[in-house]
């Protein structure tokens, strides 16, 4: 398979996303790495044995030092004490300003090796290379980088943008159905936000994906970079329209936050985000059932959960609203959904509370 380059155009802080396979052992030949005397490669206990001798041996011939910290495995592990571990290893190795750190793994490893990157010295090149569909077409890409709190999914951390993203497809053979399954999700969302072309083609090849069939995980990966590089590029800090890309993500950390981290994989809560947000887009009168059916039936056949968690038995919707009122997008006390403005479009907007409410309702086990 050959590999496809496309380029987020951010003026001097551009870079090319590559797709293809066999990318580790090519890391060095995709694009001009920093040029640096070390490198650290971030990963975690899952991944380390499937993948991190390879990248190793990759960069050994560019980096005279290239050492690595394996990170615990899970979204409960996305803290300050892990965030710790990467700085400890980077002082204790007495690494400079140029040194170069690569993660690899999934979106936690990517989010706190780009904040750690972010933060040490006030900043140091990384490269992204994603091993999850998620990662893969999500948070590698744009720039987003930080960890969690106890009342707040990625409240805490920094735009800083990577040197180079590398997905390399074959890391994907090895991902858990679970894993793959959630991060379908975020490849869904693509559809309803900015292109149902895309959508259509996802309702006729959900089972091949499901299957890993490596010629349509290709066209996936490609177009869902393609579409958030071109948002990234117009609204890099999330000034206005990529705030879209959270489309399902506000009820979806809330089920996460609420949940507690790591119950729900981040993809499980933006799958039963998006119905909730659909249904809350019909109620408001801008798609019809039809459409919120369909992206139901979507989420379904990519083995998604389509109904909310309980997140208390007293007062499950009050629970919801207490979380969402955390949510980034939040201004002034006031909770912002992004809600669909027809197939296609995404919209961002408030929502009375009593129709939240009959949402959270209906669309909660």
């Amino acid at each position: 398979m050959s590999t496809h380059t496309l380029t987020i155009a951010l003026g001097e802080r551009s870079y090319p996303i590559c797709i293809g396979s066999g990318l580790l052992d090519q890391l060095t030949q995709l694009a001009p790495l920093p040029k640096a005397s070390a490198a650290l490669i971030v990963t975690n206990t899952t991944v380390q044995p499937l993948y991190a001798a390879r990248l190793q041996a990759a960069l050994q011939g560019q980096y005279a030092q290239v050492q690595l910290v394996v990170l615990p495995d899970g979204e409960e592990h996305k803290n300050w004490q892990t965030l710790q571990s990467i700085f400890d290893t980077l002082l204790k190795h007495g690494a400079d300003r140029k040194t170069v750190l690569f993660a690899l793994g999934g979106g936690v490893v990517g989010d706190m090796t780009g904040f750690a990157a972010a933060c040490y010295m006030r900043g140091v090149p990384f490269v992204q290379v994603p091993t999850t569909l998620l990662s893969q077409v999500d948070s590698s890409v744009g720039g987003k980088t930080g960890i969690n709190h106890p009342l707040g999914k990625n409240m805490i951390g920094a735009f800083y943008q990577p040197r180079l993203v590398a997905c390399d497809l074959d890391t994907l053979d090895t991902l858990p159905a679970r894993e793959l399954s959630a991060g379908l999700a975020e490849v869904i969302k693509y559809g309803p936000i900015a292109d149902m072309a895309l959508f259509d083609w996802l309702e006729q090849n959900i089972d091949a994906l499901v299957a890993r069939d490596k010629t349509a995980l290709a066209h996936a990966v490609r177009r869902s970079c393609e579409i958030k590089a071109d948002v990234v590029a117009k609204d890099e800090r999330e000034s206005d329209l990529r705030a879209i890309l959270n489309f399902g993500h506000t009820f979806g950390h809330a089920i996460e936050a609420g949940m507690g981290y790591g119950v729900w994989l981040h993809g499980e809560g933006v799958a039963a985000g998006m119905v909730m947000a659909a249904e809350l887009s019909q109620r408001l009168g801008l798609v019809d059932a039809a459409f919120a059916l369909r992206l139901r039936s979507l989420v379904q056949r990519a083995g998604l959960p389509v109904k909310g968690a309980l997140l208390d038995a007293q007062d499950n919707a009050g629970r919801y609203l207490e979380l969402m009122q955390l949510d980034k997008k939040s201004q002034a006390g006031s909770i912002r959904f992004v809600l669909i403005d027809g197939p296609g479009k995404a919209v961002v907007r408030e929502a009375p509370e009593a129709l939240v409410r009959e949402v959270i309702d209906l669309c909660c086990a």
